[in-house]
């Protein structure tokens, strides 16, 4: 064939013809053959359930019998309120305008005791003798912090039958104006307070002008 020359087309004969036609028989029987398999398992599937059901018989949805529904513990109510009104009835009882002066005794410890106290008592606060069986820290507080904290401490006090205490409040030595901030209101808190009856300045050895001895009432029984 010369150079350059276009290849003639493939012509397809009887016998090309006869092998197309076979490949398509093949194919259309193969793809007969895989329908009936499908149809045959889904026949074995649908007779199997047939025999499950039959064999099991009718079936219903169980119903609860004696069976109590456990109810969700519901988290305990904050009382926020009556803290609120708590901390209100707090801070009204202890007011720093409160005018302490005409009740303390006027000496150089400034101690008091209510009416119906006699003097022993104070004599023997003095000396001594009351031994304090616990103590509240309020130096280096805010005012609305040592206060609320002297009214716990108190009340938790008296609640334990405690008689005797002993209040730190500081000497102010660390205050801006060298001043004892909380050393007057301290005094006039517990003044306040019904379920103190007397108090002095501590002993030195106690914590002297940075302290008070208290002496509390005895719980009704």
């Amino acid at each position: 064939m010369p150079q350059g020359a276009k290849t003639p087309p493939k012509r397809f004969g009887l016998n090309d013809l006869a092998a197309l036609r076979d490949n398509l028989k093949v194919e259309a029987e193969r793809r007969e053959a895989e329908r009936l398999a499908a149809e045959a398992a889904a026949q074995r599937a649908a007779e199997e359930a047939n025999v499950f059901r039959a064999n099991v018989g009718q079936v219903s949805t169980l119903r609860d019998r004696n069976h109590v529904p456990t109810p969700r513990k519901a988290p305990a109510p904050i009382p926020v309120q009556s803290q609120l009104n708590d901390k209100a009835v707090l801070e009204a009882s202890l007011s720093d305008e409160f005018d302490v002066e005409n009740l303390l005794d006027i000496d150089e410890t400034m101690s008091f005791r209510r009416p119906g106290i006699g003097e022993d008592v104070i004599k023997k606060l003095r000396r001594g003798e009351w031994v304090p069986q616990d103590k509240v820290d309020l130096h280096g507080l805010r005012s609305d912090e040592a206060r609320e904290a002297l009214a716990n401490f108190l009340r938790r006090s008296v609640r334990n039958g405690v008689r005797c205490v002993r209040v730190i409040h500081g000497k102010g030595i660390g205050s801006p104006d060298k001043l004892p901030v909380l050393k007057g209101k301290v005094r006039s808190w517990l003044v306040q307070k019904e379920e103190v009856i007397a108090f002095v300045q501590a002993r030195e050895s106690q914590g002297g002008a940075g302290a008070l001895m208290v002496l509390l009432r005895q719980p009704k029984p």
